[in-house]
């Protein structure tokens, strides 16, 4: 059985990657117990360097206060970059060389840029230019560089998303008398969200790592900062470097599992989403509105 994009994998290439998956876990494994094994020998793995995160001092003091700053700090990152970079991708996209040439020198400027130094330059902006106070500095940083950054990535992903459906609805909403905007707000885009919506996802994972950044180099306390604290009170800091490392995993795996499953309803709705029907579905589609031509018809509203 073939597909468009490659042939199906014979009986040989069946077992040869039978034979690379065993291979691969089994190196896997090696290496997990060689990391195991030197953790032993520094001692790593002694029960005194892992109870204080069986207590609720440890989670209640140190690392619940540092997740609630990091999750503060990505939603506002979130909910300022989603709309600001759905704009310049629009833009980007416009008729008028005004608004097209300034907008996609905003995104191609922040987007070449990296995140840190972004956030860099406003910390020393609001420190320097502005009122805000000492202990709010750090989270507005943070949360300047990663909207700049990230909108103009995001620009980019909606440009893509939209220019990525056949030409044939532009025309067809040009046909009905549709302007370029009642065009993009009312077809273009809504069936754009499932095309965007993995690359959008994968980027708000990259917005809850990238807050890391600012309790490094800019003390904000967030999960990061915070496990440093705790890690010189208890002195386990690799243990507190893996348990940090797990509680990330777990939030981005959360994220990405409702991101699925709203992609999923998205689909399964077939309003909006730009989902390609299958033949089963054509077939429904087709027969209900042939139904629909026969029963006006004998109403006698066709003349």
């Amino acid at each position: 059985m073939s597909s468009v994009l490659y042939d199906a994998p014979g009986p040989r290439a069946k077992r040869r990657n039978v034979l690379l998956s065993v291979v691969f876990v089994l190196l896997l494994a090696l290496v997990l117990w060689w990391v195991w094994q030197k953790m032993d020998d520094k001692g790593q793995l002694k029960w005194a360097l892992w109870q204080p995160f069986t207590t609720s001092e440890a989670w209640t003091t140190y690392l619940l206060p540092g997740l609630g700053n990091t999750l503060k700090a990505a939603a506002l990152a979130m909910v300022i970059a989603l709309p600001l970079g759905a704009v310049f991708g629009i833009a980007r996209m416009s008729d008028h060389a005004w608004i097209r040439v300034p907008a996609g020198a905003v995104v191609e400027f922040f987007r070449a840029i990296p995140v840190l130094l972004l956030m860099l330059f406003a910390m020393e902006f609001y420190v320097r230019s502005t009122g805000v106070a000492s202990e709010d500095r750090p989270l507005y940083a943070v949360v300047t560089g990663l909207v700049l950054y990230n909108a103009s990535v995001l620009a980019e992903v909606v440009r893509a998303g939209v220019l990525a459906l056949p030409k044939g609805q532009t025309e067809a909403a040009y046909a009905i008398g549709l302007r370029k905007g009642q065009t993009m707000a009312g077809i273009l885009l809504p069936q754009a969200v499932t095309v965007m919506l993995p690359a959008i996802v994968s980027q708000l994972v990259v917005i809850v790592k990238d807050t890391a950044l600012g309790g490094v180099m800019l003390q904000f306390t967030d999960l990061l900062n915070a496990r440093g604290t705790l890690a010189a009170n208890y002195a386990n800091v690799i243990p507190s470097f893996i348990v940090v490392a797990i509680v990330f995993i777990l939030l981005n795996l959360a994220l990405t599992t409702f991101a699925s499953w709203l992609e999923g309803r998205l689909r399964r709705s077939k309003r909006g989403t730009g989902t390609v029907l299958g033949a089963e579905d054509a077939e429904e589609l087709n027969a209900a509105e042939i139904q629909g031509s026969f029963a006006t018809g004998a109403g006698g509203n066709i003349p």
